[in-house]
C-alpha cells in the first residue's frame, strides 16, 4: 500500500502564514495572468463594472437635489416670513422621494454587484486550489524534499484567501472608489469652481503629514511582525518540547529568552498603534479646518447671491465624500500589491517543472510475478553528485531480498527509484519484463505496497485507514486483512473498535499499534511486490514480536524487499545486498557473506560488539538518504 507522502503524527508544520514579501517581483506579469485567468468571466466583470458605475453616480446625484429641498424650504420660509409667499411642501416632498429613490437604485445595484462579484470570486478560489491540487499530483518528489509543507499549504490558504479577499471586495471598492472621486469632483465644479479649489489645497496638506507618520509607523509595524514571529517560534518550540525543557532545567534560560522577545514586542507595538492612532485625529483636525474654511467662504458667496444654502450643504456633504475615495485608493492600491505577492507565488508553483510524463502508450497490465531486475542503474539527485553508480540486480519473484548498509549507502534511494519517485540517469529497472518507465506511474505503483519506519495514518475511523489500501473492498475483507496482520484483537479492545477514529495528531493509539495498522492496510492491498522497512525499533518486545509475525506472513509468496537495520532479522533472506556509496559491494546469504568475513560480516559483528561496549554501531537506524 503506498500511502501519500506528508503527514506524520503530530500538526502538519505551524501556521499558514504567507511565505515571500507583500511585493511581487513583478506586478505588471502577475496581473496580467491574473486578468488572463479572468477571462471566462469578463461578461460577469463587465456587468459588475457598469453596475458599479450606475450605483456610485446614484448616490453622489443624491446630496445635489436633496440641497434642492433644503433651498426650496430656505426660500419658502424667507418668503412666508416677508409674506409673500409660503413653504412649498409638496416640491420638498416631490424631491426628497427622488432622493429616497436614487438612493434604493444605488444600494440595489451595489447588492446585485456584490452578489456577482462573491460568485465570481470563489469560482476563482475554487480553481485557483483545483489547479494547485491536480498540479501537486504531478510534481516530482526532488521539489517536495527541497520545500517545507509550510510553503506549500500557503499557497492553498492564505494566497488563494488573499486573491479571493480582494476580487470578493477590493475590486470593486477600487472602482466605486476611482467613479466616486470623478463624480464628486465634477459635482463639486458644477457648485463653484471657488470653493473646489480652496478644498483641493488642503490635500496636499494631508497627503504629506500623511507620509510623514505612514513612513515612521511602517518601521514600527515592520519590526511588531518580526518580533510576533520570534514569540510565536519560541512559544511554539518550547510547547513542542516541553518535557526536554524539563528535563534539562531550560526554564530560566527560556524564560529570558521569552522576556527578550516579548519587551521587543511590546516596543515594537505600542509605537506602531500609537503612530498607526495619530493618522485618524489629524486627518479629522485638517478635516475640520477646512470645512470651517467653506463653510466661512460659502456663507460670503451665498450672502452675494453667487450661491444657494441648498448647495452649500451639498457642497459639505461632497467634501466629506471626496476624503474617503481617496483613502480607499491608497489602502487598495497597498492590498493590490499583496494579492500580485500571492497570486505570483500561486502562478509561480503552477509553472512549475512537472514529473516527466508517461509513455504516450504506457503498458496497463498490473504486475503479477514480482521479478525485478536492476540493470547498471546510476543515479543522483543532482547530475554531477552520483549517489548510485552502477547498482545492478536480480530480484527473483516470490523471494525475500534485504538491502543492509550504513547511512548514505544508497538503501532508502534505490527504493525510490524502483517506485519511479525518480527516474534513473542511465541503466533500467525491469519489473516483469518491463522497464519502469513503460508503465503508467498509476499501474506501477499499484504492484507495491509499502510498510514503512514513519507510519502515515489520517483522521478517520480504523476502518477507513485500512480500506486505504483498497478503497472496494468491504468490512469482512478489511476486518480478514486485519486479522492477518495480528491487528484484530486490539481494535476489538478499543472504544468503538473498527470505527473508533483515530484523531487528527494520531495520540489515541500507541506506535506498535499504528504499525499494525499499516501492516493490514499492506496486507488488504494484495500487491505483488512488497518495501518493507523495519520499524520495530520504537516498541515493546511482545508488540515487536507481533509486528514481526505480521510481517512475516505479509511477505510470503511476495517479493519482498527489506530494508534492514538489524541485521539479526534478516538471517532469513533469500538474497542479501550489501550497499556501500552507491554500490553492491557484496551480495549473497547471511551465511555466505559471513563466510567472505567482508563488508557484511563486520557491520554484522559489530551490532553484537556494540552491545557489549555500549560504542556507537556501525550501521545507523537512520534510513533518510534525501539530498
Amino acid at each position: 500500500m503506498m500511502g501519500p507522502p506528508g503527514r506524520r503524527p503530530g500538526p502538519p508544520g505551524h501556521g499558514f502564514m504567507a511565505m515571500g514579501t507583500d511585493k511581487p517581483k513583478n506586478f505588471r506579469t502577475t496581473m496580467k495572468k491574473l486578468i488572463q485567468y479572468m477571462r471566462k468571466y469578463r461578461w460577469s466583470l463587465v456587468i459588475v463594472l457598469n453596475f458599479a458605475v450606475l450605483s456610485t453616480m446614484a448616490g453622489i446625484v443624491g446630496p445635489k437635489i436633496l440641497g434642492r429641498a433644503t433651498t426650496t424650504l430656505f426660500e419658502g420660509l424667507i418668503a412666508q416670513i416677508s409674506g409673500t409667499g409660503s413653504i412649498d411642501f409638496w416640491e420638498i416632498g416631490k424631491i426628497l422621494l427622488i432622493t429616497l429613490g436614487l438612493y434604493l437604485i444605488s444600494t440595489l445595484f451595489s447588492y446585485i454587484m456584490g452578489w456577482i462579484m462573491a460568485n465570481v470570486s470563489t469560482d476563482i478560489s475554487y480553481r485557483l486550489r483545483k489547479d494547485l491540487s491536480d498540479k501537486v499530483a504531478k510534481m516530482p518528489l526532488k521539489y517536495f524534499d527541497g520545500t517545507t509543507q509550510g510553503e506549500v499549504l500557503s499557497h492553498f490558504t492564505n494566497d488563494v484567501d488573499t486573491v479571493n479577499q480582494t476580487l470578493s471586495q477590493n475590486l470593486t471598492q477600487l472602482i466605486t472608489s476611482l467613479v466616486t472621486l470623478v463624480g464628486v469632483l465634477v459635482m463639486m465644479f458644477s457648485i463653484s469652481w471657488l470653493l473646489t479649489v480652496v478644498s483641493l489645497v488642503i490635500i496636499p496638506l494631508s497627503v504629506s503629514i500623511l507620509g510623514i507618520i505612514i513612513k515612521r509607523s511602517q518601521k514600527y509595524f515592520t519590526q511588531q511582525q518580526a518580533s510576533l514571529g520570534h514569540v510565536n517560534g519560541h512559544v511554539e518550540e518550547i510547547f513542542g518540547g516541553f518535557s526536554v525543557m524539563k528535563a534539562f532545567n531550560g526554564e530560566e534560560k527560556s524564560l529570558q529568552k521569552f522576556e527578550k522577545y516579548n519587551s521587543d514586542l511590546y516596543g515594537s507595538a505600542w509605537k506602531s498603534q500609537f503612530y498607526g492612532g495619530l493618522m485618524m485625529p489629524i486627518m479629522n483636525f485638517i478635516g475640520n479646518l477646512g470645512y470651517v474654511v467653506i463653510a466661512v467662504l460659502g456663507g460670503i458667496l451665498t450672502a452675494n447671491g453667487t450661491i444657494t444654502l441648498g448647495d452649500i450643504q451639498a457642497f459639505i456633504l461632497y467634501v466629506r465624500t471626496f476624503t474617503q475615495p481617496l483613502s480607499q485608493i491608497a489602502n487598495v492600491s497597498n492590498t493590490f500589491q499583496q494579492t500580485a505577492a500571492a497570486a505570483e507565488r500561486v502562478f509561480e508553483f503552477l509553472e512549475e517543472e512537472e514529473e516527466v510524463a508517461d509513455s504516450k502508450s504506457p503498458f496497463i497490465n498490473t504486475c503479477v510475478e514480482g521479478l525485478v531486475e536492476f540493470h547498471n542503474v546510476k543515479f543522483g539527485y543532482k547530475r554531477d553528485k552520483i549517489v548510485i553508480k552502477n547498482f545492478s540486480a536480480l530480484a527473483q519473484s516470490g523471494k525475500k531480498i534485504a538491502i543492509v548498509g550504513p547511512t548514505g549507502a544508497g538503501k532508502t534511494t534505490m527504493v525510490k527509484l524502483l517506485m519511479r519517485f525518480y527516474d534513473v540517469n542511465d541503466g533500467a529497472i525491469i519489473v516483469d519484463g518491463h522497464d519502469v518507465r513503460e508503465y503508467s506511474r498509476e499501474t506501477l505503483r499499484s504492484c507495491f505496497g509499502m510498510v514503512l519506519q514513519d507510519t502515515w495514518l489520517f483522521n478517520g475511523t480504523i476502518m477507513e485507514n485500512i480500506r486505504y489500501g483498497r478503497p472496494d473492498a468491504t468490512d469482512e475483507e478489511v476486518i480478514t486483512a486485519a486479522k492477518i496482520a495480528n491487528a484484530d484483537h486490539f481494535i476489538r479492545t478499543l472504544p468503538e473498535g473498527y470505527q473508533m477514529v483515530i484523531n487528527e495528531e494520531v495520540t489515541n493509539i500507541s506506535q506498535g499499534q499504528m504499525q499494525l495498522l499499516t501492516i493490514a492496510r499492506a496486507v488488504l492491498a494484495d500487491p505483488a511486490i512488497l518495501i518493507l522497512d523495519e520499524a520495530t525499533s520504537s516498541v515493546d518486545t511482545r508488540t515487536e514480536i507481533l509486528i514481526q509475525r505480521a510481517m512475516d506472513d505479509l511477505m510470503k509468496n511476495r517479493t519482498s524487499f527489506v530494508i534492514a537495520h538489524r541485521l539479526s532479522t534478516i538471517r532469513d533472506a533469500d538474497l542479501i545486498l550489501v550497499m556501500n556509496n552507491g554500490d553492491i559491494v557484496e551480495q549473497g546469504t547471511h551465511n555466505d557473506l559471513l563466510a567472505k568475513n567482508g563488508f557484511y560480516a563486520e557491520l554484522y559483528y559489530s551490532q553484537f560488539v556494540n552491545r557489549e561496549t555500549s560504542a556507537p554501531p556501525l550501521l545507523s537506524t537512520d534510513t533518510s538518504e534525501n539530498p
